[in-house]
């Protein structure tokens, strides 16, 4: 369900990091090597990224298969960034929303995205919508599990939690509420990285020149890729990486 990566380092093109490796995710799309559930991420993808000075990310979203975009090979040849997010999509339930569905999604400064699937979807997390105001509901952009947990991660963030808290808390939350789900969330605002193993893979490494990637899986054959362990949040800089465990639901 989804491949996604984001990054953070010295300014590059993003085609360096989103089409140009020999597994990227790119090739992921029709071919990842580590994804554990489904096979062919065909149904839209995305790529967020800040601009240098402007703590805002721009994005690019379509609602169809990376290898059919014809404007993205262009884009990501001109196009340099130092922090970027990038996602293709394999949707658990095939429907509307065309792009607004794709990640990343954004709001303020923060780019989010989510590999994996609500269990009971959606109405096992009908409790916790009930816990935020019904604005925030209003203002889901997209009538999917993903776009739901963007509106709790989001929640949180505006409350004052850091990138790590706010993911750690959704999953926590959201495991309790619908257990069995798949939670691999990732987040960055441009300056850190936040991401949770939780039913899938997860790796990183560090990058020529100071820098970091974060992965579903690697996107190269080089040694250097870490897997991080199931259940764990890990908090990025590009020169230093955290691995908390999370806190598994009482049985």
């Amino acid at each position: 369900m989804c491949r996604h990566l984001a990054y953070l380092g010295p300014e590059t093109p993003l085609g360096q990091v989103v089409l140009a490796p020999p597994h990227g995710l790119y090739r992921q799309s029709w071919a990842p090597r580590h994804q554990r559930h489904g096979t062919v991420n065909a149904d839209g993808f995305g790529v967020g990224w800040y601009a240098p000075g402007d703590p805002v990310p721009a994005r690019y979203r379509r609602a169809g298969p990376i290898w059919a975009d014809e404007q993205l090979p262009d884009l990501a040849r001109v196009i340099r960034t130092g922090a970027l997010l990038a996602a293709v999509r394999d949707a658990t339930v095939a429907g509307a929303d065309a792009e607004a569905a794709a990640a990343p999604f954004a709001s303020g400064r923060y780019l989010f995205s989510h590999n994996g699937a609500v269990a009971g979807w959606p109405d096992a997390l009908a409790p916790l919508a009930a816990g935020l105001p019904a604005t925030e509901l209003l203002r889901l952009q997209a009538r999917s599990d993903t776009a739901f947990l963007w509106a709790l991660v989001h929640h949180r963030l505006a409350a004052g939690d850091d990138l790590g808290r706010a993911l750690a808390g959704t999953v926590e939350e959201v495991a309790v509420a619908a257990p069995g789900s798949r939670l691999n969330l990732l987040l960055t605002d441009g300056t850190g990285i936040a991401a949770t193993t939780w039913g899938d893979t997860l790796f990183h490494r560090a990058v020529p020149g100071g820098g970091r990637v974060v992965a579903s899986e690697p996107y190269d054959d080089s040694p250097h890729w870490t897997e991080v362990p199931e259940s764990t949040l890990l908090c990025a800089t590009g020169t230093e990486v955290h691995l908390t465990p999370l806190k598994e639901p009482a049985t």
